[in-house]
C-alpha cells in the first residue's frame, strides 16, 4: 500500500519581526542623556494603565512628536521598520502601503533595579515595536532580568504534554518567546499578543521605546 502524502502548515504562527540599527551608539547616547532628563512629571504619563512603581518611568505617549533629531532618527528607523514587517508578512502592497496614513502612541521607559511591566496586549493597535536604547547591566544570578516575554496566543496550548508533543519543532512549539535586548535591536509584533517585562535586576538602567501603530 502507497503511505499518503502528509503535509504539516503553520496554522497559527504570529510574525515577529527583529532588526538593529548599526552604528547606534551616538544616537542612543542622545536618546539616554534626553530621556534620564526628562524624567520629570511634564513628561510622566499621567493617566498610565498600571499601577505606577517608583523603579519605572514611563513617558506620555508622544515621543515621536518631538523635534529633536535623535527623536526624527529614531522615528524614521521604529516606523520603517514596521511597515517593511507590513510588507512581508501581507499581502499589502508597497503602492497600497504609501496610501495609508500611519497613526502613532510612542512613548520611553526608564526602569531601574527591580522594575518590571505586567503582562499587557494593545488591542487598539495592529502592530507594536519595541527598540533597546540601553539593555542594562547583566544580573548575575538573574538570569532572565529584563527580558522582554510573549506569550502564546493559542488558548490551552501546551495543556497536556507528553513525549509525542513535547519538543515540537519552530513554530509549532508552544510557551512563551522571550527577548533580551540589546542596543539597537528593534522587535516588531501584532499588537494582540500579551507581553511583559520581567523584573530587572541590574544596578545601572534599562531603557527602551515603544510604540502602537494603526493604519487609516
Amino acid at each position: 500500500m502507497v503511505t499518503p502524502t502528509l503535509e504539516i502548515v503553520p496554522a497559527f504562527a504570529v510574525p515577529f519581526g527583529h532588526t538593529r540599527l548599526d552604528d547606534c551608539s551616538s544616537l542612543n547616547a542622545e536618546l539616554e542623556a534626553l530621556f534620564v532628563a526628562r524624567e520629570t512629571d511634564e513628561f510622566r504619563n499621567q493617566t498610565p494603565s498600571h499601577v505606577p512603581q517608583q523603579e519605572l518611568f514611563e513617558s506620555r505617549f508622544n515621543l515621536f512628536t518631538w523635534p529633536e533629531p535623535c527623536i526624527r532618527q529614531l522615528r524614521q528607523f521604529v516606523l520603517d521598520s514596521i511597515a517593511r514587517a507590513v510588507l512581508q508578512a501581507t499581502s499589502v502592497g508597497v503602492d497600497e502601503l504609501q496610501r495609508r496614513k500611519m497613526h502613532n502612541h510612542t512613548w520611553f521607559h526608564v526602569t531601574r533595579r527591580g522594575g518590571s511591566f505586567v503582562s499587557h496586549n494593545h488591542p487598539l493597535a495592529s502592530w507594536s515595536a519595541v527598540y533597546c536604547v540601553r539593555s542594562g547591566e547583566a544580573a548575575p544570578g538573574h538570569e532572565g532580568s529584563g527580558v522582554l516575554r510573549f506569550f502564546d496566543t493559542r488558548a490551552g496550548a501546551g495543556a497536556y504534554r507528553d513525549p509525542a508533543n513535547d519538543r515540537l519543532l519552530p513554530p509549532f512549539r508552544f510557551g512563551p518567546v522571550e527577548f533580551r535586548l540589546e542596543a539597537g535591536q528593534c522587535v516588531v509584533f501584532p499588537s494582540y499578543v500579551y507581553h511583559e517585562v520581567a523584573p530587572f535586576h541590574g544596578a545601572d538602567r534599562r531603557i527602551t521605546v515603544a510604540t502602537n501603530c494603526w493604519f487609516t
